[in-house]
């Protein structure tokens, strides 16, 4: 049986995709290899555990939607896939039906703006589309006579719960010619007959986030509004009355996350300058006693693994400085401790539905050196097979070790910084790349293997990729001590991290570079005007150019609620902090820029649009040496394979001028 089970999982590779090739030569894998999509990606269980769905690379080189039946052993059997674009999530809502979403295919040639819904019966049979999507091509399979798909504005919220109906939960998104104050609305969707159930009825202005209970029904909603954010509860005659409000930017208020079959409800409350998960008192909201469960150094970043019917809470998945799980179910418990003996030396997060009765799990094992693998363990015998995600195209020996340390900043504050070391570990000072992220305002790195800083280190490069201040994830101290301080305080850090790392003796001071992508391209610019005795050049994509123009700007898709009140706040005002916008916009010191510049934009971006590239190009000196790219078919990053291909491809010869690594 043991055997019978491995060939069948690995026919998921071998059946629906051409086997991936180990490099043969001493030179580091090609750009293709780290940003090329994954041949199999996102195995899901049913709710008993007897089947399994995932996305497999299958006719027309797309991503399709295949089953494999555990008890039968039979070959996968795909199930849903369309010629021009590829399934991009998929979802159990039942041990027989499936409901997925489809995105855009890495070629180019399909570009997915509204990712639709379709539902499907775990054999194939009773397809229908429930959601609009922009491309025609996969309309064809709900009925012309009766056809009740959804705007394309509205997009799938959640399985319901219960694991067991036809029906889920979806969410309609307001479009910009709707009344002001035009918030979410939540329905039931039968993924069936495509007929839905209101569950708006009567609800406030401005409605975002909603929280469900155990049966799936909506008991809380919150609302944003002139920067400040306001909860409503459902009570028993139906209606919304309001309960607490809070500051949007600054919490206070406890914020509920979960809750669970008896009421009981849990949620997030500050705990020693960071958040942590707490139960709450039903009536006001307020944290009850010790936090369940508090990560000091990060605030709780997580999710409830509950089992379906009874609503028990069996364990929570959590993120520090790496991925786990802590299990407070037994049998689960020990389960983990079984699969962390057989694969030791990686985080391994279990994936299940119904937990505790399923017959297999998914294990997804992550690592910071080597992309995801997926394993499946049999809960009767305790047997682990490997199920897909190998990569001999990336081996270990090219990657780089990633670790997290902390770095006092000039001022005292103390951040995180995420070191990935060359590849083959460091041999004295090295070459340095200062790896910025985007945002600013989220947490920007995670420990587990990632494409850009691992080709980076694999070109030979030492990569600091530091959470400066204004970053989320470390507390309030840490993200309010970044409000108002582009190209200020939080350029500092970036400064710091740079200094640490050549105290230590790992970068070498007269080999740096810095880059990014939005924020981190805004913080690539401001460097290569007032930070040019640290750099030797600077790589900006999509990166912000002028701080003003992202008020000003119309065809941005940033929201007005932000322009008016988020930006004033954390970023600046225009017209309180004009001078200082002036003086911290690269765009205003173009002139000053003397080191080599790469930029690239995407023609299509609505984040951060062209302008803001095209705009400092034609400011800077004639002599300024620049390379200029623009991806006609991208946005906000690269998304084809051939644009990721062409831009590191220019990454790694820039770096290789100007930075000269040593073999």
């Amino acid at each position: 049986m043991k055997h019978c089970l491995a060939t069948v999982v690995f026919a998921v590779a071998s059946l629906l995709a051409p086997a991936t090739q180990a490099a043969t030569t001493s030179e580091p894998p090609s750009a293709s290899a780290f940003f090329k999509r994954v041949s199999v990606r996102a195995p899901k269980l049913s709710p008993s555990g007897r089947y399994l769905a995932v996305q497999a690379a299958g006719k027309g080189d797309r991503m399709w939607l295949a089953i494999i039946d555990l008890q039968t052993l039979q070959a996968p059997k795909l199930i849903a896939g369309f010629k021009d674009a590829d399934i991009g999530s998929h979802h159990w809502i039942s041990e027989d039906r499936l409901v997925f979403t489809i995105t855009n295919s890495p070629d180019g040639n399909t570009r997915v703006s509204g990712q639709g819904l379709w539902g499907v019966d775990r054999d194939g049979n009773n397809s229908r589309q429930l959601i609009h999507s922009d491309q025609q091509f996969v309309s064809g399979e709900a009925t012309q006579v009766n056809d009740r798909r959804l705007d394309m504005n509205w997009m799938l919220f959640s399985v319901l719960p219960s694991l067991d109906s036809n029906e889920v939960l979806v969410m309609r998104q307001p479009w910009a010619s709707d009344r002001a104050g035009s918030g979410t609305q939540l329905a039931r969707l039968d993924t069936r007959t495509g007929l839905t159930r209101n569950l708006s009825q009567g609800v406030p202005d401005h409605a975002g986030r909603w929280l469900i209970d155990a049966q799936g029904e909506p008991r809380i909603i919150e609302t944003q509004s002139k920067g400040r954010s306001q909860f409503f509860r459902r009570d028993s005659s139906g209606q919304w009355t309001p309960w607490f409000d809070d500051d949007a930017e600054a919490r206070r208020h406890a914020s509920p996350s979960w809750i669970g079959v008896d009421g009981q409800m849990l949620g997030l409350a500050n705990h020693k300058g960071y958040s942590a998960l707490f139960r709450l008192d039903a009536q006001t909201g307020k944290p009850e006693g010790e936090p369940l469960i508090s990560t000091p150094g990060y605030d709780f970043a997580g999710e409830l693994i509950t089992e379906p019917g009874d609503g028990r809470l069996l364990g929570i998945q959590y993120e520090t400085d790496a991925p786990s799980t802590v299990w407070l179910d037994a049998a689960m418990k020990a389960r983990q401790a079984d699969i962390d003996a057989k694969l030791p030396g990686t985080v391994n997060l279990i994936g299940c539905l119904r937990c505790t009765s399923a017959s297999h799990l998914v294990v997804t094992s992550v690592s910071d050196m080597r992309p995801p693998q997926y394993f499946l363990y049999k809960v009767a015998d305790k047997q682990l097979q490997p199920l897909g995600g190998a990569r001999p195209d990336l081996p270990v020996a090219a990657m780089g070790q990633r670790d997290y340390h902390r770095v006092a900043a000039r001022d005292g504050l103390v951040m995180p910084v995420l070191v990935t070391q060359p590849a083959g570990d460091l041999k004295g000072p090295a070459p340095t790349v200062v790896l910025v992220h985007g945002g600013p305002y989220v947490r920007g790195t995670h420990w587990p293997w990632q494409p850009t800083a691992q080709f980076l280190a694999s070109r030979g490069y030492l990569v600091l990729e530091p959470e400066f201040r204004g970053s989320t994830g470390y507390g309030a101290k840490h993200f309010r001590a970044g409000w108002k301080q582009w190209g200020l305080a939080m350029q500092d850090d970036i400064a710091d991290t740079l200094a640490w790392a050549v105290k230590q003796g790992w970068a070498d001071p007269k080999r740096t570079c810095i880059a990014g992508a939005s924020y981190g391209g805004y913080a690539a610019m401001m460097a290569a005007v007032t930070q040019q005795d640290l750099f030797k050049c600077a790589i900006n994509w999509v990166g912000v150019t002028d701080i003003s123009l992202l008020s000003t700007i119309t065809w941005s898709d940033a929201s007005d609620e932000w322009k008016q009140y988020g930006m004033k706040r954390l970023v600046g005002d225009p017209v309180a902090d004009a001078e200082q916008l002036r003086k911290t916009s690269p765009l205003a010191r173009a002139s000053e820029i003397r080191m080599p510049l790469l930029m690239a934009y995407g023609a299509l971006d609505r984040r951060v649009p062209i302008k803001h590239g095209t705009d400092l190009k034609a400011a800077l000196r004639p002599d300024q040496q620049v390379e200029w790219v623009v991806y006609a078919d991208e946005g906000h990053g690269w998304f084809n394979l051939k644009s990721n291909e062409d831009f590191w491809g220019r990454v790694e010869r820039f770096l290789a001028t100007h930075l000269a690594p040593k073999p």
